[in-house]
C-alpha cells in the first residue's frame, strides 16, 4: 500500500532504550495527538498507508516502527510486548508529549495493551484492534501453525514492504524470526491488569 503523505510531516529517529527508533509525524491538530503501532511483521506503510492521512486532517498523527522492523534499529534481546512498550513511552518522552491516544492493530494492539499496563499515566485513550489478550482468544489452530511457521511463510507483500523501506535481507529474515519467537512465547495478559487499567481512566 502506497503512504500518501499528509502534510506537514515529520520524519526522524529516536535514541530510544538502545534503539534507533523511526518515527514520523503527519498533521498539525491541536490537543492529543495518536500515535498508531503496526502489525507485526510490518511497516508504517504496511498497517497505517491507506488511513493515516485520514486521521492526520484534524490532528496530529505520531506513527513508529518497534524494534528491528523497517527502518528502526536492533538490539541483543528479544522483541517482547513488553519492552516495546516501554520503547513507546520513551519515544513519547523523547517527543515531549504527555499523554496520548493509542491505537494498535494485530501486534501493535498488544503492544498498546502494555503501554496501558506498564504507563497508563501517557494513555487517554486506546483502540485496540485485530488482537487477542488470551491464548484463548486465537482461533485453535493458531498456535500449532505459529511453531511450524518460518521465514518462507512470511506473506510476500509484507516482505517486499521491509525492503523497499531497508534493502537487507539478513534484517528482514531477523526480524521475522524475532516476531516469530515472540508470538511463539506469547502468554496471557491477566485480567486484572486489564480491568485495572479500566479504572485507572
Amino acid at each position: 500500500m502506497a503512504l500518501e503523505k499528509s502534510r506537514p510531516v515529520t520524519t526522524g529517529f529516536a535514541p530510544v532504550n538502545g534503539l534507533s527508533m523511526y518515527y514520523e509525524i503527519h498533521g498539525t491538530g491541536e490537543g492529543v495527538p495518536l500515535v498508531l503501532l503496526h502489525g507485526g511483521g510490518s511497516t508504517i506503510e504496511t498497517s497505517w498507508g491507506r488511513i493515516l492521512p485520514l486521521f492526520a486532517r484534524h490532528r496530529r498523527v505520531i506513527a513508529l516502527e518497534e524494534q528491528a522492523h523497517g527502518r528502526t534499529s536492533d538490539r541483543n534481546g528479544p522483541v517482547r510486548f513488553e519492552t516495546s512498550a516501554d520503547d513507546v513511552e520513551a519515544l513519547l518522552d523523547y517527543l515531549k508529549v504527555d499523554k496520548a491516544d493509542i491505537m494498535g492493530f494485530s501486534n501493535g494492539a498488544m503492544v498498546a495493551m502494555q503501554v496501558a499496563i506498564r504507563h497508563p499515566e501517557r494513555v487517554w485513550r486506546m483502540v485496540y484492534a485485530s488482537a487477542m489478550a488470551r491464548r484463548d482468544g486465537a482461533r485453535a489452530e493458531f498456535w500449532p501453525m505459529m511453531e511450524k511457521a518460518d521465514f518462507s511463510s512470511m506473506p510476500q507483500d509484507l516482505k517486499d514492504a521491509f525492503l523497499k523501506v531497508n534493502p537487507d535481507l539478513a534484517k528482514l529474515r531477523n526480524m521475522h524470526d524475532k516476531d516469530l519467537e515472540r508470538m511463539q512465547h506469547f502468554v496471557d495478559v491477566p485480567d486484572e491488569a486489564v480491568r485495572g487499567f479500566g479504572r485507572r481512566q
